[in-house]
């Protein structure tokens, strides 16, 4: 039997464990759409890698209030890589796909990046926080359909040079950088020779449609990045993000 899994966050479970509360719209969406009433048996997680077997006690207007039966295990398990994607901002739906899809294919982390080509410009903090919070929900969503646990993180858009000298940082002198270009690059395989033996986290960075700027190469390059061309064909950004995921995963993660 598929599990009726919801969302809530760990601030909505009781300092015990013993009950959590549904807001809003996972709220509605229990009782409304599913129907479900008391002493029903529902499945929810935290987003930070727990799951719990729980039972509808009672239902109010805008909460349900659950008993915690005990922990379970995750319907599926996270990847042994942690993926974080960073993408250069797109438009819209383009980015809600991004989003929607590497969440589903295991990815721990995704940053939007300002790049000197990006298909947008946002205008202030406020427009940023709004589109950031719209993609988190779209992650949620995606994680709850795909079994995860675990809800990856949408991080506030960064400077492209910023990030770029954040993962240099952290990765102690080796190369755990991959840049996607259209050009200028080396295989997957060649570029897997400068990375760890089997690394446990990896950083992938997508550029725009409008593609990488030659100084945004040779920045990257300077910094330790491994630089990385798909093949021969030009690929739509989203497309690249989600190829990029997936031949990581393959080779680094839990995707056979």
């Amino acid at each position: 039997m598929t599990r009726r899994r919801f969302y809530a966050p760990p601030s909505a479970f009781s300092p015990e464990l013993g009950s959590v509360t549904l807001a809003s719209d996972e709220a509605r969406h229990l009782r409304d759409v599913l129907r479900l009433q008391p002493g029903d048996e529902v499945y929810v997680f935290n987003g930070a890698g727990k799951e719990f077997h729980c039972q509808v006690e009672r239902s109010e207007r805008n909460a349900v209030q659950l008993k915690v039966l005990g922990p379970t295990e995750p319907a599926r398990p996270e990847s042994p890589l942690r993926l974080t994607l960073a993408v250069a901002l797109l438009k819209g739906e383009k980015f809600d796909l991004v989003v929607q899809k590497v969440t589903e294919l295991g990815v721990a982390r995704v940053i939007p990046v300002v790049t000197k080509h990006a298909d947008i410009r946002l205008r202030d903090a406020s427009d940023a926080a709004k589109r950031v919070a719209r993609w988190q929900r779209i992650a949620i969503e995606a994680a709850k359909q795909s079994g995860r646990a675990a809800v990856p993180e949408v991080t506030n858009p960064v400077i492209f040079e910023s990030l770029v000298q954040t993962v240099k940082a952290e990765s102690e002198g080796a190369s755990q950088g991959l840049m996607f270009s259209e050009r200028d690059g080396e295989p997957l395989l060649a570029a897997g020779r400068n990375l760890r033996a089997q690394p446990s986290s990896l950083t992938a960075l997508i550029g725009s449609e409008g593609g990488w700027a030659d100084e945004e190469i040779a920045f990257a390059r300077a910094a330790g990045w491994s630089v990385v061309t798909l093949g021969g064909r030009t690929l739509r950004a989203e497309t690249a993000a989600i190829a990029a995921t997936t031949l990581l995963q393959h080779k680094y993660g839990d995707l056979s």
